[in-house]
C-alpha cells in the first residue's frame, strides 16, 4: 500500500511539473509576441522559434510606403485682362444752319449772290427786319444816305459775334436787282453780301418824292 501511494504521489507531482512548465513557457511566448508586436523587433534575450516565423509572416519589417506626391494646387487659368475700351470718339459738328426763311426779293438776291461763289444762305431774322424797317425811315425821313448805330442794334438781336448793314436809294423807287447790282459793284458793300453771317433782313421805304430807300441788316 504504502509503494503504491508513494508511486501515485509522484506521478501526480510530475503532471503537476509538467503541467506548471506548460503554462510558463505559455506567459514566455506571450510576452514575446506583445513586445514583438509593440516595437517589431525581438526583446532583449527573448527566442524567437521557427514556428513563431512562420505563424507571423508579418513581423519581416519593410519600409513604410514611399507617399506618392500630392499634386501641387494649380490656380485655373486665368483669362487674359481685357484690352481697355477705345475712349468714344467725340465729333465735332460744324454750328448747324438756321432754316431758311425768304421774306423778300433782296434776301433772294443776295443768297444768289452768295451761292455763286460757294457760300451758304442767309435766312430771315424777324429781329433785323425791325432795325431794317427802322433804319430805312430814318433815311427816307432826312433824304440821304448815312449810317448811324444800326450794326451795334443788329449785335442786339442775339444772332452773332458780327453785325453789318447796307443802305441805298432808287430815284425810281423799289429796284431790288438794280440796288443788288450796285451793291455787288462796291468792295464794301459786297463784303457785307459775302460776310461770315447767317441772318439777314431787309426794308424799303418810299419817300413822298417817289425815292426809294433801301436798309439790308446782317448778323
Amino acid at each position: 500500500m504504502r509503494l503504491a501511494s508513494w508511486f501515485g504521489g509522484l506521478l501526480i507531482a510530475v503532471a503537476v511539473a509538467t503541467s506548471v512548465g506548460a503554462i510558463s513557457l505559455a506567459r514566455q511566448h506571450s510576452d514575446s509576441a506583445q513586445t514583438l508586436t509593440a516595437s517589431r523587433q525581438p526583446a532583449a534575450g527573448a527566442a524567437i522559434t521557427t514556428s513563431d516565423r512562420a505563424q507571423d509572416p508579418a513581423r519581416k519589417l519593410q519600409p513604410p510606403p514611399t507617399p506618392s506626391p500630392s499634386p501641387s494646387p494649380t490656380a485655373a487659368p486665368t483669362a487674359p485682362p481685357a484690352a481697355p475700351a477705345a475712349p468714344p470718339q467725340v465729333t465735332t459738328r460744324a454750328p448747324s444752319r438756321p432754316a431758311l426763311v425768304i421774306n423778300s426779293t433782296q434776301q433772294s438776291l443776295i443768297n444768289q449772290d452768295r451761292a455763286a461763289r460757294g457760300l451758304g444762305p442767309l435766312t430771315w431774322s424777324s429781329c433785323l427786319y425791325n432795325v431794317a424797317v427802322s433804319n430805312a425811315k430814318r433815311i427816307a425821313a432826312q433824304g440821304y444816305l448815312s449810317h448811324t448805330n444800326g450794326p451795334q442794334v443788329d449785335l442786339g438781336c442775339g444772332l452773332g459775334h458780327q453785325a453789318g448793314e447796307n443802305v441805298g436809294d432808287w430815284s425810281l423807287g423799289i429796284n431790288d436787282r438794280q440796288l443788288n447790282t450796285m451793291f455787288m459793284n462796291s468792295a464794301d458793300h459786297r463784303a457785307n453780301i459775302l460776310g461770315p453771317y447767317n441772318y439777314v433782313a431787309t426794308a424799303w421805304v418810299v419817300a413822298s418824292n417817289g425815292y426809294g430807300f433801301i436798309a439790308v441788316e446782317f448778323s
